[in-house]
């Protein structure tokens, strides 16, 4: 009996250490969200295609935006850009992803010229187009669990406010406020985590 206590330990010693040695592999995030993320290809702002395999491999920071914005857009890129700044002063590698949600009017030349008032760095950061309205909708609430609705009673769309870090495989780990009381140090730090 004492022989078979001892193997049942060992064996409870054993599990538990494959299951720690197996989590060191991937880093981990308290909380993590793990939403699934499904592949895409639109258009820069550059007017070249752009999606998920330019992604492979990079750890990215997603948010929601339109060129036309009256309230929101303008203070959230402009957090973006200096979660830009930030992430260059630490040297982490991170990729920044902004979608638009009016894409009928947000030509590539109207993304740049709009990005082109917060950013003059362009080679981690890319505005995207080129897709219907009921796809960046649908994106937006199945997959990062978003709002995103334009009515024809208004030129302004309706959105959250949120910015999305996403990690090497592609999953949606952490959300946070994009437009006031941005945690700016937080997502700098998770941002590191997912690049170990």
């Amino acid at each position: 009996m004492k022989v078979l206590l001892r193997r049942c330990s060992l064996v409870v010693v054993m599990l538990a250490a494959t299951m720690i040695i197996s989590a060191c592999g991937k880093p981990q995030l308290a909380n993590a969200l793990n939403w699934n993320l499904d592949s895409f290809t639109y258009t820069n702002q550059e007017d070249k295609e752009f999606g998920t395999k330019d992604l492979t491999n990079k750890v990215w920071i997603a948010n929601f935006i339109f060129t036309n914005c009256e309230t929101v857009c303008p203070p959230i890129t402009a957090h973006m850009a200096k979660l830009q700044r930030m992430m260059k002063k630490e040297n982490v590698p991170v990729e920044f992803v902004s979608f638009s949600i009016d894409p009928e009017n947000d030509t590539p030349e109207a993304l740049k010229s709009f990005a082109q008032q917060f950013t003059e760095d362009f080679s981690n950061w890319t505005f995207l187009t080129g897709y219907s309205q009921e796809t960046i909708e649908k994106q937006a609430k199945t997959q990062f669990h978003e709002l995103v609705q334009k009515t024809d009673a208004s030129t302004q769309v309706t959105h959250g406010t949120h910015l999305f870090l996403v990690n090497k495989e592609g999953k949606i780990m952490k959300s946070y406020s994009g437009f006031a009381n941005v945690p700016y140090k937080e997502i700098v730090q998770d941002a590191k985590t997912l690049n170990e």
